[in-house]
């Protein structure tokens, strides 16, 4: 097992080797509550659980990412985000296998989970042959918190083990695992080729200040056999713009005796903004009534928005959608509604889009969305500070409240909250953006864009309370489906006999004409 630890520090920061001591199997770090961090873990097949084991063997590639509604702080290299909740992308080793997954994303996400099959369940993603970016098949998505358990059993069960549990790293890696709940993302990989699963957490240093200091997070060495590699870094200026530039210390626990200094630069798919779109951030609002045809309003400031990180750059807005909501893509293929929406076009829509079916006969999870937004340009759209680019959703029928369940009539529908960001194609072909230690990929939306893309990320507002919005859907109950059904009867009843009404008197009244004239 192979661990790699990073504290990332804002830019510029003060740092010394003072700051670091190094011990026989951790090092400690006195500015750890300052830094972000970003835990990974690396294990080979025969480390993992059985029932894993077993799946994997069916797999060519499988990527989790769970990310929290919880509104965090990123910082370079680690920018890229993605809707709140559990997005999973898989390839089944054979393009008819229909793999158990569904077993287990019920124990990562509960029971309630709209999952039966791959084939049934999952939505096939588009091919594009020339991107390698995202090399999955099928995507599945629930908007939900992860279950701590479930993660320590289906993917950390044999990292600490019980019968390491009064050993130092028994009882660090258990104060590991319980902060998770506390994490901003997490991610799981796993590659047929390399036969090795790939953990990933990040903490926000921003959000996860307090917790941090009450479970008192410490990192340390699995055993002889393990290998735990620590970086404390931050941020540089790179010299290229496709660049990302990273100073700080190095250290291999066991092997070092003291951190080495480094500093090295990398090409990077992902971003944050430039300083000359400082200061952008976006925020998300559902039009109230939101009714059977809620909007999606992104509000973004104005000015930053005039300065594109690059001259090929396009503004972008990516959502995920849960099977309750779905996009009607003939309503945004109209041109002139499309302008007064301040949206350029629907680029990508993926998973359901029956514009009739009901909730309950839906199987698979929902849809995602990519939808190219028209920036505004300098002086050229109207006044005010803020810009708002408007996505017009729509609600299923929703099934039947069970007579039992309170005396209410709604239900909730959670929306979360796209996400937004410039995406810019180089004409550098040498640039390599896979040479990059902290690279992700298989997000959903990279696979849609060239290999040699680069994503500027807008960060959400900083006073957003969490990342997902709810509105309230008028639904049917199942104690007055009886009368809402013999309501149904009367009126078609009473208005075929009025149209019955109305066509014998018309023909009457063309008797009564006919024999006057005679």
């Amino acid at each position: 097992m192979k661990q790699r630890l990073t504290y990332l520090l804002p830019a510029n920061s003060s740092l010394a080797p003072s700051d670091l001591s190094v011990k026989a199997d951790r090092l400690d770090f006195a500015k750890a509550p300052q830094a972000h961090e970003e835990w990974r873990v690396t294990l080979g097949l025969h480390e993992l659980p059985d029932e894993l084991k077993l799946f994997l063997v069916g797999c060519q590639e499988l990527h989790l990412r769970w990310s929290s509604r919880r509104p965090h702080v990123l910082t370079p290299p680690l920018v890229s985000r993605l809707p709140a909740g559990l997005h999973v992308f898989l390839t089944p080793s054979g393009v008819e296998d229909d793999l158990p997954i569904c077993n287990l994303l019920k124990k990562l996400v509960g029971d309630e989970s709209k999952c039966d099959s791959v084939h049934e369940s999952f939505a096939r993603l588009p091919a594009v042959s020339e991107s390698p970016a995202q090399p999955a098949t099928f995507q599945w998505y629930q908007n939900s918190s992860i279950r701590r358990e479930g993660l320590a059993e289906v993917f950390l069960g044999k990292i600490c083990p019980p019968s390491s549990a009064n050993s130092d790293w028994g009882r660090a890696c258990d104060s590991l695992i319980r902060t998770l709940d506390d994490a901003s993302h997490v991610d799981v990989d796993f590659d047929a080729a390399g036969q090795t699963l790939d953990f990933t957490a990040y903490w926000s240093a921003e959000d996860d200040a307090v917790s941090r200091e009450s479970s008192g997070r410490v990192y340390r060495k699995a055993g002889p056999e393990g290998r735990l590699e620590v970086g404390v870094l931050h941020a540089e200026e790179a010299k290229d713009s496709g660049e990302l530039s990273l100073g700080g210390y190095l250290t291999v626990i066991g092997e070092d005796e003291r951190p080495s200094a480094t500093l090295f630069s990398f090409p990077s798919r992902h971003h944050p903004l430039p300083p000359t779109s400082a200061g952008a951030t976006f925020k998300t609002t559902i039009q109230h009534p939101s009714g059977l045809h809620p909007k999606l309003h992104l509000h973004l400031p104005r000015q930053p928005l005039t300065q594109r990180p690059q001259e090929t750059c396009t503004l972008h807005t990516y959502l995920t959608l849960p099977s309750t909501l779905f996009i009607d893509r003939f309503q945004l293929s109209d041109r002139l509604f499309l302008d007064s929406q301040n949206l350029v076009s629907l680029q990508s829509l993926i998973g359901e889009d029956d514009l009739e079916a009901p909730d309950w006969v839906i199987r698979r999870w929902g849809s995602a969305a990519l939808v190219e937004l028209a920036a505004p340009g300098a002086g050229l759209d109207g006044e005010g500070e803020m810009w708002t680019a408007t996505i017009p959703l729509h609600l299923r029928y929703l099934s039947p409240l069970l007579s039992d369940v309170g005396t209410d009539s709604t239900a909730g529908v959670q929306i979360p909250w796209p996400i937004v960001f410039w995406a810019c194609e180089v004409e550098d072909a040498e640039l390599n953006l896979d040479n990059n230690p902290f690279d992700r990929v298989d997000l959903g939306f990279d696979g849609l864009f060239t290999p040699q893309t680069l994503f500027y990320h807008v960060p959400p507002a900083g006073d957003a309370m969490r990342l997902v919005e709810e509105i309230q859907v008028p639904v049917l109950r199942a104690d007055s489906a009886g009368l809402v059904q013999i309501g149904i009867f009367l009126a078609v009843v009473g208005g075929f006999a009025w149209i019955c009404w109305q066509l014998a008197r018309a023909v009457d009244n063309g008797k009564g004409k006919g024999k006057k004239r005679r």
